[in-house]
């Protein structure tokens, strides 16, 4: 049981001491973006987060269409 635990904790210090060695090597010393929106070839291919394209498309919706506000009074005239 022991030597498992030992085994393990040896491959994720291998594991983490070869991400800070990525990270000191690259030339900004960052992670890759993940994000789709930021993705420079999903971007050419037109693929966005799908997040981000449904609030552009509520938002023109909301825009397009015009909101009468109606108070209680007028909604009871209406009904009669």
């Amino acid at each position: 049981m022991l030597t498992v635990l030992l085994i393990t904790t040896f491959l994720l210090a291998i594991g983490f001491a070869g991400f800070a060695i990525t990270i000191l090597i690259k030339k900004n010393g960052k992670f890759p973006e993940l994000h789709i929106g930021k993705n420079k070839d999903l971007k050419k291919r037109g693929i966005g987060c799908a997040t981000s394209q449904d609030k552009m498309e509520q938002a023109k919706v909301k825009q397009s269409l015009q909101f009468k506000q109606l108070t209680l009074l007028d909604k009871e005239l209406n009904s009669l």
